[in-house]
């Protein structure tokens, strides 16, 4: 019997573990190796410059100008989003009929390509000519039309970046928010009934998002990795024929072009990915441990 179970065991997770192993544990080994060679237009150097790359990259003004427009985004999409996934979970909370149909309805862009999503946002809703639909709407009221993803003063193009991220995400963590929500015993609401505690935010304060608290730190933790993580929505929307504008590049879009643009340095885009994901490692953590993921509530 055992024997018998570790043959359907290794018959089902073999493939995936095979998978994983190949399609991303080696190529994450190979490109910390490729970090400490000089690996222009080749994945097998034999040059070995040791922490030189990272030292470059730490001196690049444009690597750490991708770390400031992370931290702008994620100024941005972290709180907003945030906040707009615990107002919808709330609400189809509250929701006694049809919330299954509210519950699909918000989830549904979650599906949704990010690329599919950037080039709508780009092409048609923020279209920098008249014929775009925010630029239609300026024009009801006499504005004249934007520039949106072209015009740095003011930036415009964040509020492109934002909106399509959040449009993406929210539903998700609305799920997430509205599992925590189920899981709240409604004694507590009926106790804080008897005491006089009014709904809303009396309640909300005290007692609902107390209760959220795991679920609130799980989602803290997955909107800062995912902002690292960015890359789809800059690059679909900001780049043309003409390449990458110099403004809101992330590190994957710097790195991008750094391993895979004209020069091809691979050691030194290597270099500078290491250097994101101990970032995100230690970003991650640090969170981790400031919101006390995993302790009980006495300690």
């Amino acid at each position: 019997m055992r024997r018998r179970r570790a043959f359907w065991f290794w018959v089902f997770v073999g493939p995936f573990a095979a998978g994983l192993a190949l399609f991303t544990y080696v190529p994450l080994l190979w490109s910390v190796g490729l970090s400490f060679f000089d690996a222009h237009n080749t994945v097998t150097p034999t040059d070995f410059v040791g922490l030189d790359n990272y030292t470059e990259m730490l001196k690049d003004s444009a690597f750490t100008g991708s770390l400031r427009t992370f931290l702008v985004f994620t100024a941005f999409i972290v709180p907003v989003t945030f906040a707009l996934s615990l107002a919808l979970a709330l609400m189809v909370n509250r929701v006694r009929r049809a919330q299954a149909f509210f519950r699909s309805v918000f989830f549904l862009p979650a599906a949704c390509s990010y690329v599919v999503a950037a080039l709508i946002w780009k092409m048609s809703i923020f279209n920098g000519v008249r014929f775009g639909l925010a630029n239609t709407l300026l024009g009801w009221f006499g504005t004249d039309p934007v520039a949106w993803l072209s015009t740095t003063r003011p930036p415009w193009y964040w509020l492109v970046i934002v909106t399509v991220r959040l449009w993406l995400q929210a539903g998700f963590y609305m799920i997430l928010f509205l599992a925590g929500l189920q899981r709240i015993d409604p004694v507590l609401y009926e106790a804080a009934a008897v005491d006089g505690a009014r709904p809303g935010w009396t309640v909300l304060r005290h007692i609902t998002l107390p209760q959220l608290r795991a679920t609130s730190v799980a989602v803290l933790l997955l909107l800062v990795i995912n902002a690292f993580q960015a890359f789809d929505e800059f690059y679909n929307l900001l780049s043309d024929a003409r390449g990458y504008p110099p403004y809101a590049r992330p590190p994957l879009v710097y790195l991008y072009y750094t391993a895979l643009g004209q020069g091809q340095n691979l050691g030194l885009g290597s270099a500078g990915a290491v250097i994101l994901a101990l970032i995100i490692a230690i970003v991650t953590v640090g969170q981790a441990r400031w919101l006390k993921l995993g302790r009980s509530e006495e300690e």
